[in-house]
């Protein structure tokens, strides 16, 4: 994948070591609003939290086995996307901060990886989300993907979830 992505209204970039800061802030401003859904999110947001998730999201990158970009409008971090090497395929995982939520930016983010997946030889792609999350599974529902199973969640789960993940897949055209 390439390091970044310029699109009209945001853009995506890879993560750099020097976004702690910004990365940090985005999230503890929104650590009600992300904690429902995401593990990682419940119990704060600190500054090694930042460092550590940029560290290993830079091996991770190196041996091709997840892509995570910072999707950016303007000087803002408005959240994080990224693309996960699977057999066959991929798996997409994103989440917004509560002041991006509603613009349709997450739908065009995931359209774009999604396009570039399938560009680079992807199978498919999937998205998972838990069967709460509804504005989660309205993006892949927006993009033409098909509801194709229910799995349970890895555990631990953050408050909102009930353990069940809807799993959304677009084959290759």
């Amino acid at each position: 994948m390439k390091s970044s992505y310029i699109e009209s209204g945001f853009t995506l970039a890879r993560w750099q070591s020097e976004d702690a800061d910004v990365l940090g802030a985005a999230v503890a401003g929104s650590l009600e609003h992300l904690g429902a859904w995401l593990i990682w999110a419940t119990d704060g947001y600190t500054a090694e939290d930042s460092a550590e998730f940029l560290e290993r999201t830079r091996k991770h990158w190196e041996t091709g086995e997840t892509h995570d970009f910072a999707i950016r409008v303007g000087d803002s971090v408005a959240g994080g996307i990224g693309v996960m090497a699977r057999e066959g395929g991929v798996e997409i995982g994103y989440w917004l901060a509560r002041d991006f939520v509603g613009r349709g930016l997450m739908t065009r983010a995931v359209s774009l990886l999604t396009t570039e997946a399938f560009r680079l030889g992807a199978g498919y792609v999937e998205i998972k989300h838990d069967e709460r999350n509804v504005r989660s599974g309205a993006v892949p529902e927006r993009l033409g993907f098909v509801k194709v199973r229910e799995e349970p969640a890895e555990k631990p789960l953050a408050p909102a979830c009930t353990g069940t993940n809807h799993v959304w897949r677009l084959e290759r055209p």
